[in-house]
């Protein structure tokens, strides 16, 4: 394992699989790691993945999700083999994947400042095209409430995560962030489902002309903000992945609960590489689903961690500039924090 800190904050790295299992600020936990992580039983079993066994805090995929066209464990090789330090400091890490994707270098730059994680992934050559997305995950213990970025469109896989376990209704593409339900109800996509067992995924799809693409997450119990940043021209999508007890197998067995991905990345949903490279609902809108490697490829991701100031509900407002990050809430409140407005491409 390897440790950065900066002031208040402190960040685990584990190079063995590429993944945060740690992410402290001021002794808030944002980020959400499997309780399985240290168990034999799941640590042993060989027809597990990697990514699965030690499932924690965020990694890159690529591709993500299922690989059906070579075959290449889920969410690829970055998300299962060891990366290797290349240059370490007190707050900052770069590592190099010893595995070549499909013939590309793949290197990770983590840096701390305050209560922001910079994560800058570089892809070096290679050839074909490939789908790709950051993986954070929290866990909130009584729910929490999201706000978005503005968005163009929602879709649900056509087929669910585990059977049985979804509550939205399959294969839908709709204007707002309200899903049909199964049972014909509908679901709000602002509100975590806390009071329901499900697995469930949907598909966001940033605004025309975004310039900075952005979710927060305000957990109730954990009374805190998770601030999730990307430029959405290289990640067009946000993808939710859903894991509340719907999966009843190993190594979940029905315990993953309170879990969110908040999944930024280039792909169709969660259906797999051969979709997206091929054409699919997101292409037809001009949405691309898939990187083409060759040259140089920088995927440029934020994540900020904070205290939810009181009475704070809904972020309808971000905005970078000046050398802060600036939020505003429904009631025209502002919190701003120092961030890096040179992060992030004008």
């Amino acid at each position: 394992m390897i440790t950065l800190r900066h002031g208040d904050a402190t960040l685990v790295f584990d190079p063995s699989v590429g993944n945060i299992p740690v992410w402290d600020v001021t002794g808030r936990h944002p980020l959400h790691a499997a309780p399985w992580r240290d168990e034999p039983e799941v640590q042993d079993d060989p027809a597990l993945p990697l990514v699965n066994k030690r499932l924690a805090g965020d990694f890159l995929c690529a591709p993500f999700g299922r690989d059906d066209l070579q075959d290449d464990p889920i969410h690829g090789l970055p998300a299962n083999s060891p990366w290797d330090p290349v240059e370490i400091g007190v707050s900052h890490g770069r590592f190099r994947l010893q595995a070549r994707v499909r013939g590309a270098v793949v290197e990770k730059d983590l840096r701390l400042t305050g209560p922001v994680l910079y994560q800058t992934h570089r892809l070096s050559g290679g050839k074909g095209r490939i789908t790709l997305a950051h993986h954070p995950m929290s866990r909130m213990a009584g729910g929490g409430r999201l706000s978005f970025s503005p968005k163009r469109m929602a879709l649900t896989d056509p087929s669910p995560q585990a059977p049985g376990a979804n509550l939205w209704a399959l294969n839908q593409m709709q204007p707002d962030l309200h899903l049909p339900r199964e049972d014909g109800g509908d679901w709000d996509l602002h509100l975590y489902p806390a009071g329901h067992a499900v697995e469930d995924f949907a598909t966001l799809v940033e605004a025309r002309e975004s310039r900075l693409g952005w979710t927060v997450l305000m957990r109730v119990l954990e009374d805190d903000m998770l601030v999730v940043l990307k430029d959405p021209r290289v990640l067009p999508v946000t993808m939710l992945w859903i894991s509340n007890g719907g999966r009843d197998f190993s190594p979940w067995n029905g315990r993953h609960r309170g879990v969110i991905g908040i999944e930024d990345g280039i792909a169709a949903g969660g259906i797999g590489l051969a979709a997206s490279l091929a054409e699919n609902r997101l292409t037809a809108m001009d949405v691309p689903t898939a990187l083409t490697l060759g040259g140089s490829h920088v995927i440029r991701h934020a994540m900020v961690s904070l205290p939810r100031p009181p009475g704070w509900d809904r972020v309808v407002a971000l905005t970078v500039g000046a050398g802060l990050l600036t939020l505003t809430e429904a009631s025209g409140a502002h919190l701003s924090v120092p961030f890096d407005d040179g992060f992030f491409p004008p």
